[in-house]
């Protein structure tokens, strides 16, 4: 299933070190607001170390991860939803995706100016928020108009959407997310076709920078007040060095952790951010797995049988008979497919069965 995240912030705060730290793919970095014009897009594979387990075990001739598809977009500034800077065209790009994740800058260098001049990333995130409230804003207002003349009719399902438009404009005016708004099932359902940008899942990258002074390490105020502040909201994060991260990605891995200590950067920030962005779309992986390919497919968490078949074939919905399932772990118990069914550990399940994370399929059609 295609799915995509773009990747947004203010001007100067690294969203393209970020972008070429996922991907190994060069964009244009500069010094200046709107360096990169174009939008620039990556797929970017989900790190599951399962993959190489259940390769050597099938001995499969190739391994295909899932992966996640990255969009890199312009700095956003103040008043982007009046068309400030390349404001229309950059809320379009993110429109687009699928989820946002919010780059923030939490070092301070005095050779990468801030948009604004001063390091505040509450603020950074606030500007950032508003400019999509106010951008979602005008879509609601512009619908509202729209949906009158169907509503007047007694057109049902309009009646359903101007209910919803409603309640989105009382809480887009008051500064919040629409996502917040008190939307029933079919009321979201009836919006859904506007693809509002603060309806989508969020999550925030905070960028730091090796031999930079980073709020975290200086036990900055600043730096406590943005982590209370994402937990309020219940936000999902990760911390990266978007710099570091970049130079490592053509690195041998044997070399990384060497590298690793010597920067003082301990964990992979890539990884959680790539594995924090799969959650954040409440997605899993489910493997099949032979001498052909070890493969992890993506599905949504709470995807049945024939749903998660469909990522491989439509067939494989529409004609599904049943399936047989192992669990990972199962699996690397028995040591082998051929001993894990000797033991009874391979189950066949129909129609009603809900997909396990880790979960080897084998469908039936």
């Amino acid at each position: 299933m295609g799915l995509s995240i773009g990747i947004v912030g203010l001007p100067n705060v690294g969203k393209s070190t970020l972008f070429r730290a996922l991907t190994r793919k060069e964009v244009l970095i500069a010094n200046y607001p709107f360096a990169t014009i174009d939008p620039s897009v990556g797929v970017v594979a989900v790190p599951d170390p399962r993959l190489k387990v259940l390769t050597d075990i099938s001995h499969s001739a190739k391994t295909i991860p899932a992966a996640v598809e990255f969009v890199d977009i312009a700095g956003l500034v103040k008043g982007a939803s009046e068309g400030e800077g390349l404001g229309n065209q950059f809320l379009q790009h993110i429109r687009e995706t699928d989820a946002i994740a919010e780059v923030v800058r939490i070092f301070e260098d005095a050779d990468i100016t801030h948009v604004s001049g001063t390091i505040d990333p509450i603020s950074d995130i606030e500007t950032i928020n508003l400019e999509l409230v106010l951008a979602d804003l005008q879509t609601v207002a512009k619908r509202l108009g729209s949906v009158e003349r169907d509503v007047k009719r007694g057109d049902k399902t309009a009646l359903i959407e101007q209910e919803a438009l409603k309640k989105l404009d009382m809480v887009l005016s008051g500064g919040k997310l629409a996502s917040v708004a008190p939307l029933s099932d079919k009321e979201r359902e009836a919006v859904r076709g506007l693809q509002l940008l603060t309806m989508k899942p969020i999550m925030y990258v905070l960028n730091k920078k090796a031999g930079g002074h980073n709020l975290d390490e200086m036990n900055d105020d600043r730096y406590h007040r943005l982590i209370a502040y994402l937990h309020g909201i219940g936000a999902v994060y990760a911390i990266v060095d978007a710099g570091i991260e970049g130079e490592l990605r053509d690195v041998a891995e044997e070399e990384k952790e060497s590298l690793r200590r010597e920067f003082g950067v301990l964990t992979d920030g890539v990884d959680e951010l790539i594995r924090s962005a799969y959650r954040l779309l409440g997605l899993m992986s489910y493997f099949t797995t032979g001498e052909d390919e070890t493969r992890a497919w993506t599905v949504k968490v709470g995807a049945t049988a024939p749903e998660a078949g469909q990522a491989i074939h439509t067939d494989f919905k529409e004609k599904f008979i049943r399936a047989e399932v192992l669990s990972y772990d199962k699996l690397i118990e028995a040591g082998s497919y051929a001993k894990a069914r000797e033991k009874g550990w391979v189950r066949t399940e129909g129609k009603e069965y809900v997909v396990k994370e880790g979960d080897i399929i084998e469908f039936k059609i």
